[in-house]
């Protein structure tokens, strides 16, 4: 079986026509099947009054569908998002007229200038999807695999016990695994394992997941948490990176500025401390103050967002130590 994770990114319920609603909060879960594989479809229900839940479907998008209808600030922010989280395939959908040559200067020098653009059909929107997912069939990971899985939504079930919602971006993970809890560093048994409503014994990289588990109750937890078993997995409330900044953000960065950083599920406030910029402002390296601990594996990359910025709101990213 094949798992795909979409980002839909256009008008309000737009998935409804793609698959079938699964859990809602500030992001609301689409589901789609057949046979073995599946569809996981994200829409940032809150957007565009909240900027995270829009950053939060891009993190966990394998891919994207936008329906466009207009040349808005809202399409240019959906662009930057794409861009700075690096998600490289998707879909487009033109309404009112407009034309794959009116949308094209927008979306030049982005990953965005090589997705596809698409005739609106439902129908066969659900079949090219479906078959994207059965082309990235999960391998079972082996013995002694490590996997890492941030945490979006967490509950207690009735006659189950503590359950979280997550998507596996690393690795794999094994009924009755052992994992750690980040931040903490809690240890935790994986009592069960759920894919699309139906048990399994494993899970693998890009699968979406239900976990039930032992050792740990659901106020103990938050979004943003990561479950891994992966050694290489960081917690700091301190860093030093090396930033990129979007080319239309106007002004050198400066310290006292409150940023947000995107990574995973996590989007946490963030003081610049200082700059140094060694004559290129756009690629300054910046020592953040966080406002909790950052999760992450060394090489990520994470997103600069600034809530005061207006129409402009995503900074750039930086490189993780």
């Amino acid at each position: 079986m094949g798992n795909l994770n979409v980002a839909v990114l256009g008008p309000a319920g737009y998935a409804k026509d793609l698959g079938k609603k699964g859990t809602v909060s500030d992001i609301t879960f689409y589901n789609l099947k057949k046979g073995d594989d599946t569809v996981t479809i994200i829409e940032p229900t809150r957007y565009p009054e909240r900027l995270a839940p829009l950053f939060y479907a891009a993190s966990m998008a394998d891919a994207v569908l936008i329906v466009v209808s207009a040349i808005t600030p809202t399409l240019g922010e959906w662009v930057l998002m794409l861009n700075e989280v690096g998600v490289e395939q998707g879909y487009i959908i033109l309404q009112n007229y407009l034309t794959p040559d009116g949308v094209a200067p927008l979306l030049r020098g982005t990953v965005l200038e090589h997705y596809e653009f698409v005739e609106e059909d439902p129908i066969a929107l659900r079949d090219r999807l479906l078959r994207e997912a059965h082309a990235r069939a999960s391998v079972q990971p082996g013995a002694g695999a490590v996997g890492t899985i941030p945490i979006d939504h967490h509950f207690n079930v009735r006659g189950i016990g503590t359950v979280i919602l997550g998507g596996v971006v690393r690795g794999g993970i094994r009924k009755h695994d052992t994992l750690k809890i980040y931040p903490g560093e809690q240890a935790i048994t994986v009592r069960s394992i759920q894919k699309h409503d139906d048990d399994f014994d494993w899970a693998a990289e890009g699968d979406r997941v239900g976990l039930a588990l032992k050792n740990i109750e659901s106020d103990d937890l938050d979004r943003g948490f990561v479950l891994s078993s992966d050694p290489a997995v960081q917690t700091r409330t301190n860093l030093e990176a090396r930033a990129t900044l979007v080319k239309y953000w106007p002004a050198p960065l400066t310290a006292g500025t409150v940023l947000h950083l995107g990574h995973w599920m996590q989007f946490i406030p963030a003081r610049v401390e200082a700059v140094r910029d060694d004559g290129d402002w756009r690629q300054p390296t910046l020592t953040l103050a966080l406002e909790k601990d950052l999760v992450y594996l060394p090489g990520d990359t994470a997103v600069l967002h600034y809530l005061e910025g207006g129409k402009l709101r995503i900074v750039g990213h930086i490189e993780l130590p």
